[in-house]
């Protein structure tokens, strides 16, 4: 079985990378990647292949290209959709205004009902180790999602914007029980 890992920089006439922590300036980018391959290292412990659409900081944009955000959305669809896993995760980090908010949650493309029991078994696994996570999953209206030929979920994993939650997306130790997380919410989904 292949399960999908995927974490997104997006990219608009050079590079953006996302969200921005207040308090260290850690980028959404940086942290994305970061879970991503602690969660691809976790699922290969578990003999679950892993495609990573980015393995590195380098956008997927044609650099000439007049619209890099659209050519960059592109070609994460050409991977979803011909690499033949069974489904997708797509990594990200939130911000709001609020700083106030906070906690993990799940979305999934309208419609989906393979997205839903994915989101739901993510979220489940979520809930069980982060008191911060939220109670639900939420439909999504991304790119990602809406294009996406197999089972896919968008997974926020905390808010850059929230002080606390800033410092604790950071720490290695988060990292790896917050992906150890996503990893039973794959296991258990492909159980049902």
């Amino acid at each position: 079985m292949t399960a999908y890992a995927y974490c997104p920089i997006i990219a608009s006439r050079g590079r953006d990378g996302g969200a921005v922590g207040k308090q260290t300036g850690i980028t959404e980018s940086e942290l994305n990647l970061k879970y991503a391959l602690t969660l691809k290292d976790l699922c290969s412990d578990f003999g679950i292949g892993v495609i990573l659409t980015r393995p590195d900081m380098n956008g997927l944009y044609d650099e000439t290209a007049f619209n890099k955000k659209r050519s960059e959305m592109e070609k994460r669809k050409s991977i979803i959709n011909n690499s033949g896993a069974d489904l997708m995760i797509s990594l990200h980090m939130n911000s709001f205004p609020l700083s106030s908010s906070n906690g993990a949650y799940v979305f999934y493309a309208k419609g989906s009902d393979s997205g839903f029991e994915l989101a739901k078994s993510v979220q489940s696994s979520l809930c069980q180790g982060f008191d911060n996570a939220r109670k639900y999953v939420s439909v999504g209206d991304y790119f990602v999602l809406n294009y996406s030929t197999i089972p896919s979920v968008l997974v926020e994993c905390g808010f850059l914007s929230n002080p606390q939650e800033e410092l604790l997306l950071q720490k290695e130790e988060y990292q790896k029980d917050f992906c150890y997380a996503l990893l039973v919410g794959i296991l258990n989904y492909f159980q049902m």
